[in-house]
């Protein structure tokens, strides 16, 4: 017998999907005879809690481009993974939860039956686009619904939750996929208005966010038509790497504020303007952007922000439409973002004299690592290089220290990073206080055999939130949680280890040595 659980595997094969992130259960072991029968076209992964596969199936989306899929079971499963979905929803990537539920005859009735939740589809859709199977011959329709809701306009996560009851019903063969991400026409008329405003301009600035992601070379041939400089956002980094025109600095900055406002027209492409990039400090000040050209593929956030010229497309199709519309000239660009470029990385030994360290510290593991991937938790140098670095690899650096900023996001987003990107270094950069958040996926690591270099940044605490509460005159308290021994705890998750002072020529060092699996890097802060 052909049961929904075999089917909805063979759907997902369908549809793109090789790698699901999960931890089974009692009530998702239909789901798992569905994987032994697709014979190993969809590869297993095992975390070591629910909220790790969600951070695993994020990581794998942001580099593959692909949906990351994890499997939960029903209860505290789901309710483990809403973390990372919600991260997931902040950053726009696409995820899709596939979650077990309780018999549908005892839903709702609180009966105190295992892993049971007053509504738990209501819980979810909150936050996303959340579906029950209910009858086995429209698992297809289930499927693409979710599949369109994670990638038809901007990318977010999805839920699909199966009634044990459900899963080993019988089910017919599912129709092929419905085929997604219809062409979004581009209007013309607005196009040439938007070609026009930027013909006239003589000081153009474009701020990129990650809506420029997989369109980095559309980014730079529009950059360089227009001769603007272009102001990335956190989850832009790594576009036109060491290129005469980009800025890779934060919004934030009033080195950067002030390049913004000294143009005569903003170009903000897949950005929503949040303040976790624009106004980090909460300090107010952001420049007046109501006389922007705006193009995002989301209508509500084009509706979020007043705009002269909003424009709904795909970031890299507008761009490319753009190119032949516009007029190449000489508009100082180069010399605009050099500049602010200068300015930029000055202006952090003004806001903190640890900061200009800090960031020596991610540059050192550039320079050993080129091309490594590098997936950061909240914690000090990520956050001094969301203000200010240049990565060199197009969408090889993000972390949750922007908009939803869960801590212990990294270590099962590396993961999900490194089985994207078979080969290519991968570096973990997180805190000795957010690594105590979810310490078991280094051994998912090991399990998988990848090649993930964890660099933890010991400063024995939460640092930052010490240095926030004094700064607002209150009594440090809670800051303090005694770190894990490192060495030991290498050892006890059976990986490599090395300890280097807080000086960027070790860390280098330490990193250009061969590597067999998954390692440990202690970086001890002075």
């Amino acid at each position: 017998m052909t049961t929904v659980g075999i089917r909805l595997v063979e759907g997902l094969a369908a549809r793109g999907v090789d790698v699901v992130f999960g931890i089974p259960g009692v009530h998702t072991i239909e789901l798992y005879r569905g994987l032994a029968a697709a014979e190993g076209k969809i590869r297993h992964v095992t975390p070591r809690h629910e909220q790790g596969a969600g951070f695993m199936a994020d990581g794998y989306a942001r580099v593959s481009g692909k949906p990351g899929v994890a499997f939960v079971i029903t209860g505290p499963g789901l309710t483990n993974t809403l973390t990372a979905m919600a991260q997931a929803k902040a950053d726009s990537v696409p995820m899709l939860v596939i979650s077990g539920l309780g018999r549908s005859d005892t839903l709702g009735k609180g009966l105190g039956r295992l892993h049971e939740l007053p509504d738990q589809g209501a819980m979810v859709k909150t936050l996303c686009h959340s579906e029950t199977v209910t009858d086995p011959k429209k698992l297809g329709e289930v499927l693409d619904r979710a599949f369109a809701a994670m990638t038809g306009s901007r990318p977010g996560p999805a839920h699909i939750q199966i009634s044990t009851n459900m899963m080993g019903q019988p089910c017919p063969a599912l129709p092929p996929p419905v085929a997604g991400g219809v062409a979004m026409p581009l209007p013309l008329g607005r196009m040439r208005s938007v070609a026009t405003s930027l013909n006239n301009a003589e000081r153009v600035v474009i701020l990129a966010g990650g809506g420029v992601r997989r369109a980095e070379d559309a980014l730079l041939k529009l950059a360089e038509a227009l001769d603007a400089p272009v102001i990335l956002t956190a989850n832009a980094r790594g576009a036109m790497h060491g290129h005469r025109l980009v800025v890779p600095a934060s919004p934030s900055l009033t080195s950067v504020r002030n390049l913004i406002a000294a143009a005569d027209q903003v170009l903000a492409i897949g950005t929503e303007l949040g303040p976790t990039d624009y106004d980090v400090y909460a300090h107010g000040g952001v420049p007046d952007l109501s006389g922007m050209i705006r193009i995002d593929i989301c209508p509500e956030q084009l509706a979020r922000h007043p705009a002269r010229l909003p424009l709904r497309a795909d970031a890299g199709t507008a761009m490319t439409a753009l190119m032949p519309m516009v007029m190449r000239s000489n508009r100082e660009g180069a010399r605009r973002a050099e500049a602010t470029r200068q300015a930029a990385r000055a202006e952090l030994a003004s806001l903190s004299g640890l900061l200009p360290a800090q960031l020596e510290m991610v540059e050192a593991i550039r320079t050993a690592t080129p091309g490594a991937i590098i997936v950061g938790d909240s914690t000090q140098p990520v956050y001094a290089a969301n203000l200010y670095y240049d990565h060199d690899r197009p969408g090889g650096w993000f972390n949750a220290a922007t908009g939803y900023g869960a801590l212990g996001f990294a270590p099962g987003a590396a993961v999900g990073a490194s089985i994207a990107a078979p080969g290519v270094p991968v570096i973990c950069l997180i805190g000795d206080g957010g690594l105590q958040f979810s310490p078991g996926e280094l051994r998912t690591a090991l399990d998988e055999k990848l090649p993930i270099t964890y660099v933890v940044w010991n400063n024995a605490g939460f640092r930052e939130i010490a240095d926030a509460m004094r700064e607002a005159k209150v009594p440090v308290l809670g800051c303090d949680p005694s770190p894990l021994d490192m060495d030991a705890f290498a050892a006890a998750s059976g990986l490599d280890f090395v300890s280097v002072p807080q000086d960027p020529e070790l860390l280098a060092d330490a990193l250009s040595h061969p590597q067999d699996g998954p390692r440990l890097l202690e970086v001890q802060v002075r």
